[in-house]
């Protein structure tokens, strides 16, 4: 008798897809915010994630079990709209792969330096050994992530813990509550919050792949709950004790860097002896990377192989492979254009593909509770436009 796949594993994948861009992007955009109301928005946006997720789900019952976006949106509403979001799934998809290439191409530079030094294209070179090995989960199998992706998440999880415990000590509950500036404001700045804390969640190009996974609806389901659940909670604590050992105003030259992690880093210090404490923060960082690089890469690699009617045999899954990993590698070498701005224009399409769609096909399928799927509808659509506003800086910007 087949074993039938864990539902941990399928946790830690999408756990692995969310956990990534949140954890550099959220303390930056949550600084005007503060704590209270960032916290809020992040666990408003998980609840929202994981019910339009499930949403997705509702839909796919009535198609075939490797049925993905491209197919159930062209069956239900139609070839227009469905150009229109295979687009933004692939974008966004592609976009995130990009960045998380960007990204590790530049920590393993620093981190080999020392003893390899490839010189003025060290980044790119390392870029390219980071995809030749690591997609190769992707393209060898979906069970193959989920062993991988349990791996990482425990190692995510040591490496967090340490850090966190060496930051939690630390925490002064005035800088967390920041009670120092009794007429500071800051619920005028949440509304910044939503859209980075929607990326942060975004998996929902891998729910097809959850649902072929298990064969069946009902895990997948629950392991979309999981992993949206610990994906919460890591957030939450990282937001904590960030906000805990830092004070609001020291964000000012970190929000100048564009949120670079070595900024946050160096301020931390200036608090706190970091030690230990940073090399633990810098192997979370690259575990959170990995973990979503792999989670993204599965999920645009079924997109794909559905979309192309691309075999699951070898031949089929190395095509695959080279649509999903080639483009956003390629784009990386030729114009490195830095994490946090990719994962911003990540931010402004996803809206569509992770609130949008799911609650449209819901309504027209006549799927799920209709109060879930208006409130994922309107959180969408807000989400989009207070994303769009702060791209043009029409929202409150907080600067330090």
């Amino acid at each position: 008798m087949k074993k039938q796949p864990s539902l941990f594993g399928g946790a830690c994948i999408i756990t692995g897809v969310c956990v990534g861009a949140g954890m550099l992007g959220l303390p930056i955009s949550g600084a005007g915010a503060w704590t209270g109301w960032t916290l809020a928005a992040i666990t408003l946006t998980m609840i929202t994630m994981m019910l339009s997720g499930w949403l997705l789900l509702e839909v796919y019952q009535d198609h075939p079990i490797r049925a993905s976006f491209n197919t159930v949106t062209q069956a239900v509403l139609g070839k227009p709209i469905n150009i229109i979001n295979n687009l933004a799934v692939y974008f966004v998809g592609g976009i995130l792969l990009y960045a998380y290439i960007t990204a590790s191409g530049d920590i393993l530079q620093n981190l080999a330096k020392p003893y390899l030094d490839f010189g003025e294209a060290s980044g790119r070179i390392w870029s390219v050994i980071f995809v030749a090995i690591f997609s190769f989960f992707v393209w060898y199998s979906t069970h193959l992530v989920d062993r991988i992706s349990i791996v990482l998440i425990s190692f995510m999880a040591i490496s967090f813990c340490l850090s966190i415990s060496g930051l939690i000590s630390h925490i002064d509950l005035n800088t967390l509550w920041d009670l120092s500036n009794e007429n500071s404001e800051y619920a005028k700045y949440s509304l910044s919050v939503l859209p980075i804390a929607l990326t942060s969640f975004g998996y929902h190009h891998s729910v097809s792949s959850m649902r072929a996974y298990y064969g069946e609806e009902r895990k997948a389901k629950w392991a979309i709950a999981g992993g949206t659940f610990i994906a919460l909670v890591l957030y939450l604590l990282w937001i904590i004790s960030i906000f805990g050992v830092l004070p609001r105003e020291n964000f000012a030259p970190i929000l100048a860097s564009n949120g670079d992690l070595g900024v946050l880093l160096q301020h931390i210090g200036e608090q706190i002896e970091v030690g230990k404490i940073s090399q633990t923060l810098h192997a979370f960082s690259i575990a959170a990377i990995l973990s979503s690089f792999i989670g993204v890469g599965l999920g645009t690699f079924d997109f794909l192989a559905d979309f192309f009617g691309f075999s699951d045999d070898k031949a089929g899954r190395t095509k695959s492979w080279a649509v999903t990993f080639l483009p956003p590698l390629i784009f990386s070498l030729l114009s490195p254009l830095g994490f946090l701005k990719a994962i911003g224009y990540a931010g402004a399409i996803a809206t569509l593909w992770t609130c949008i769609i799911p609650a449209w096909l819901a309504y027209k399928t006549k799927r799920g509770n209709q109060a879930v799927v208006f409130l994922v509808f309107i959180f969408g659509i807000c989400t989009a436009i207070f994303h769009l506003l702060a791209m043009a800086e029409k929202l409150p910007m907080f600067k330090g």
